[in-house]
């Protein structure tokens, strides 16, 4: 595959949209008389983050569950942003933004596989070694964040199955209960999914920048990228098994 590499253009525009919006909103706050306190209205921020799911389903934007999200929830959506983002959009000064949903790039697109090798290439390193360790950095960063995730994930699986099971079993459950209650588990199936598609391009997006630094540039640290990049892909073989097995709590399905 060849690299198409963009010639460089200046930040988007909507960079200086959403700064601008930043500092709109930090300045309302202070004229505010309320301080410390959130008006009604406002959206928090955990909700915010229930923007992954409708990208990964790729359907049309919905309303997100109107129930409170559990811990591991809230833990899912924090462990799953950076698994999701591109790597060369960590520790940008909007990436705060992108966290919590407000930017970022559509996930319902077509993969770029070339996009990571291109941002590489044009990157601003002082020698042709920085740029080798910069995509073993980005190895091994995702192969320390998986672990995590993915335990988290099977609690939020686990938790998921006796929810559903239990609804049989709860009396007067409204139509709208049921609803949230089956969005969400929908939206949490929905959220792992798309971590493991976004895994399985990152490793190929990873594998295309590592075979053009070795005819670009030659060097002895390819043969430690390509560790890694083996190692990566072993950890996302494992993560597609089944989920470990733990000692299973009681619920309204079980005990009866």
């Amino acid at each position: 595959m060849q690299i198409s590499l963009p010639l460089p253009t200046r930040a988007p525009s909507w960079h200086h949209r959403v700064f601008a919006l930043a500092v709109l909103s930090l300045l309302g706050g202070c004229a505010s008389a309320d301080f410390g306190e959130r008006p009604p209205a406002v959206v928090t921020a955990d909700e915010i983050r229930d923007w992954i799911a409708p990208f990964a389903i790729g359907g049309p934007l919905v309303l997100p569950p109107r129930f409170e999200k559990t811990d591991d929830e809230r833990q899912l959506h924090a462990l799953a942003n950076p698994l999701i983002e591109p790597p060369f959009e960590r520790q940008q000064w909007y990436a705060f933004f992108a966290e919590l949903g407000l930017t970022g790039s559509d996930n319902r697109t077509a993969f770029d596989r070339a996009a990571y090798a291109n941002r590489l290439m044009l990157a601003n390193f002082h020698s042709p070694s920085a740029r080798y360790a910069q995509l073993i950095d980005d190895v091994r960063n995702d192969i320390s964040r998986m672990p995590q995730f993915f335990e988290t994930a099977s609690r939020v699986v686990d938790m998921d199955r006796k929810r559903q099971q239990s609804m049989a079993y709860v009396s007067s459950l409204s139509p709208g209960e049921r609803e949230n209650a089956l969005r969400r588990i929908r939206d949490n199936a929905s959220l792992i999914s798309l971590v493991r598609e976004k895994l399985t391009q990152r490793v190929s997006s990873y594998q295309l920048a590592l075979e053009h630094l070795v005819i670009m540039t030659p060097s002895p640290q390819a043969v430690d990228a390509e560790r890694a990049l083996n190692q990566m892909q072993a950890q996302i073989a494992r993560y597609r098994g089944p989920a470990p097995t733990w000692v299973r709590e009681q619920n309204l399905a079980t005990v009866r």
